[in-house]
């Protein structure tokens, strides 16, 4: 005589234990996310067997939501923090409708993205070394009407920019390259490292951003750089050695810090 078979599982509780399984803290929400996402049941599959593997949920289901907006994500492009909304905010407080903003090292272009949708009507630059990432941008800044410069730093940006920004925001790499093993699995083994090595003190890209800012800031115009708590004295130093007067800002509840320079006017 046989046995009653079991009644079948739905599907996303399945989903739920391999990603339980996998190490996933949040295995519901990542699951209705996943189910979500996928068109068809082996691209579902396909998307969980990335995720068990230690892939960044936001490059599988091919976005991630920042600061009120869904940013378009592609494998391999570094994943936007929520810390980096304080950046976001700091900015949108110095500026106006009809400000020149630049996002450098922009990646998917999402602080762009998002000072674009808080200020309204702004002329709005980013530019970005790797070409994955500025694809990404072009995608999430053709909405506000972004201009995309694939390039080293400000390399690529067109001459009549200088003199003319209102707000140059850089979420330059930060990490000491030292310290990059010690990162979580998902930013070392999948993000790029251009994104997160930020040489021997954590400052090399940081350095040549303040270089350069005061040739593209106009008069009154604002540099703000996202930075550790622990490095924010001396990225501040670096904006004082360039002539800009420079502040710290931070927010504890999303361990966030942001330096700010203004060019004198």
């Amino acid at each position: 005589m046989s046995l009653p078979l079991p009644p079948a599982r739905p599907a996303e509780a399945l989903l739920v234990d391999r990603l339980r399984a996998a190490g996933c803290v949040f295995a519901e929400d990542e699951a209705r996310l996943l189910a979500a996402a996928a068109d068809h049941p082996a691209r579902l599959a396909e998307m969980l067997e990335l995720r068990c593997a230690g892939h960044p949920l936001e490059q599988v289901v091919g976005f991630a939501e920042f600061a009120g907006l869904r940013i378009a994500l592609a494998p391999g492009v570094f994943v936007p923090r929520r810390r980096s909304e304080f950046l976001v905010e700091r900015a949108a407080a110095l500026g106006a409708p009809g400000t020149v903003v630049l996002d450098l090292c922009c990646g998917s272009g999402a602080i762009g993205a998002a000072l674009a949708a808080r200020l309204g009507a702004v002329e709005l630059h980013a530019a970005d070394v790797d070409p994955a990432a500025a694809a990404c941008a072009r995608r999430n800044l053709a909405p506000y009407g972004g201009a995309v410069h694939l390039g080293d730093l400000d390399a690529p940006l067109p001459g009549d920019l200088r003199g003319r920004v209102g707000l140059l925001v850089a979420n330059a790499p930060y990490v000491p390259t030292g310290e990059i093993p010690l990162l979580p699995p998902e930013a070392r083994d999948h993000e790029p490292q251009v994104a997160l090595d930020g040489g021997a003190d954590g400052l090399a890209v940081q350095r040549r951003v303040a270089a350069v800012a005061p040739r593209w800031l106009a008069p009154g115009g604002h540099l703000l750089i996202e930075t550790s708590g622990r490095q924010a004295p001396a990225t501040a130093a670096l904006m004082t050695a360039r002539g800009l007067a420079a502040r710290i800002e931070q927010d504890e509840e999303r361990d966030a810090t942001v330096v700010i320079g203004t060019r004198r006017g």
